[in-house]
């Protein structure tokens, strides 16, 4: 279990609280009384222990944070900036008194995300259902009978070309290894970026022939690579192998996929990018993944989306 709200120094005994200077009547304020925290906390539990170190965020915190964020279509350093600046965001993420630094640095936001799991976002997801139930704005008899839809969410990737995964896969390969003190024979840091942006302009010119014999050049010097950190993979400790034993497998994906193939690799760091044809006339086809959308038949809420 997390550290509970921080509480006023004996310095600060006459600091106001923060119900005493809102508007207790505002939505999120309202919102916050009505969701089960308790049930929240039980659930993170496991996640939030911390066993040395540092204690571990406040499981509401977090909780708070990620339904802001996807309430109001926050990135994650929007959320936390806004939050040191808004007191309703810090009331409804369990602050007692008024927060003038960040509570968490925007980057570990993706680790506790990863953290919490999918079964803390179905916790999550059945919390606001509670919370519209018992605001009255749901029935029980409300999620009997729902409308489901699917649609594609697009994913922040570069378009994949095989000259671009292929030299992306050879960096970070070259980089594991250095990291890892594994000694390459050859890295190809000259020969393969050259490679890719010549890859280019024959593909710009048209040129498919010589662009296609690019990309077999290049394909060879990455599987030499990737050959050779295999061959070393033995000389990890144990905590490292796992991470680049999974390297090697989206590399090799990567080297021995062609055009027409299936269930392609399109990014390196999100295997799950899938090819998904949309029949629109300017994006025909979108790279991204399958998302559900339910909605109650009579009040259209809630809203929630589940990631196939």
């Amino acid at each position: 279990m997390g550290p509970k709200p921080s509480q006023p120094q004996t310095g600060e005994l006459f600091r106001p609280r923060l119900d005493e200077q809102i508007n207790m009547k505002h939505p999120l304020v309202r919102l916050g009384a009505l969701i089960d925290w308790a049930e929240i906390e039980r659930t993170f539990a496991v996640s939030f222990t911390s066993g040395r170190g540092r204690p571990a965020l406040a499981p509401r915190l977090v909780a708070g944070l990620l339904y802001l964020q996807h309430t109001f279509d926050a990135s994650d350093e929007a959320v936390v900036n806004t939050w040191v600046e808004n007191p309703y965001w810090q009331f409804f993420c369990g602050e007692t008194y008024l927060q003038t630094e960040l509570p968490i640095d925007p980057s570990s936001l993706t680790r506790w995300r990863k953290r919490v799991g999918e079964e803390g976002v179905e916790m999550l997801l059945a919390a606001s259902i509670d919370a519209a139930r018992r605001g009255g704005v749901i029935k029980k008899a409300s999620v009997q009978q729902v409308i489901v839809d699917t649609t594609v969410m697009p994913k922040a990737i570069a378009h994949p070309t095989d000259s671009r995964l292929l030299e992306r896969s050879r960096q970070h390969l070259v980089k594991v290894a250095e990291g890892n003190g594994l000694k390459l024979r050859q890295n190809y840091n000259r020969i393969a970026p050259r490679l890719a942006a010549q890859i280019g302009r024959y593909a710009h010119a048209k040129q498919f022939k010589r662009m296609n014999k690019a990309v077999r050049t290049l394909r060879t010097r990455v599987g030499r690579v990737h050959r050779e950190v295999a061959r070393q993979l033995h000389m990890l400790p144990e905590a490292a192998q796992a991470k680049v034993q999974d390297l090697l497998q989206r590399t090799g994906r990567i080297l021995s996929q062609r055009t027409k193939d299936k269930n392609k690799l399109y990014a390196l760091h999100a295997p799950e990018v899938e090819c998904i044809s949309k029949g629109k006339a300017r994006t025909p086809y979108e790279f991204g993944v399958k998302v559900s959308i339910a909605t109650t038949l009579k009040e259209g809420s809630p809203r929630f989306q589940c990631n196939k």
